[in-house]
């Protein structure tokens, strides 16, 4: 399974993204091979910046892409990397952040729980806090 973070349904949505052809061969070959899947938080993503929130889903699953809900299991593994983050940035810039997690940590979470692949763009957060995910990055 690989689960694809919001960015890369995004990108496959917009003919003008830079990365339109890679996140449209990445949905492509994962629904033909292990399966395709994005996560709840993903959707809501995907919801907010949608004129039709409601059709969402749907369209989502008509592309093969399954939606799973985030595993419980996700939560703890979300907090601690959060926790670091929020250190870290402290200790590097000064600057707070909120004290709710960022959808990326849920996503980040919820693949490393799992040990799927996830496929984004966003390679740096993926990487500094949950390294021990398989990222598929466009190259």
């Amino acid at each position: 399974m690989i689960l694809l973070d919001t960015n890369v349904l995004i990108y496959a949505s917009g003919p003008d993204s830079p990365f339109y052809q890679w996140a449209r061969a990445t949905i492509a070959d994962a629904v033909a091979g292990a399966g395709a899947a994005l996560n709840a938080v993903s959707l809501a993503e995907l919801c907010v910046g949608d004129a039709d929130p409601p059709a969402v889903a749907d369209r989502v699953r008509r592309w093969g892409i399954g939606i799973l809900d985030v595993p419980t299991a996700a939560a703890e593994a979300c907090a601690e990397a959060y926790r670091q983050f929020r250190e870290r940035r402290w200790r590097d810039s000064g600057r707070t952040a909120p004290s709710t997690p960022l959808p990326d940590f849920f996503i980040g979470a919820h693949a490393m729980i799992m040990g799927w692949e996830l496929a984004t763009t966003d390679q740096g957060r993926f990487t500094t806090y949950f390294p021990s995910v398989t990222l598929k990055i466009p190259l």
